[in-house]
């Protein structure tokens, strides 16, 4: 897999859309209602999906979207 050429911005949600086996597509949002709209609406149209979770500066937090979702 390449290298990704940009930096995760702190307190935004991610997550990548897989679009084949070595690569992915990394789409993130600021709001957290619009990430889970967004990724709800990639699942729905049958995308290959993972959720990061929210970018704090070291680590992803708020990783498990079904953790999430049931707030």
């Amino acid at each position: 897999m390449r290298k990704k050429n940009f930096d995760y911005a702190k307190d935004k949600y991610y997550f990548n859309i897989k679009t084949s086996a070595q690569s992915a597509i990394t789409i993130n949002r600021s709001d957290k209602r619009e990430a889970m709209l967004t990724f709800m609406g990639y699942q729905k149209a049958k995308k290959n999906v993972e959720w990061l979770g929210k970018w704090d500066g070291k680590k992803f937090t708020e990783d498990n979207f079904e953790k999430i979702t049931e707030n």
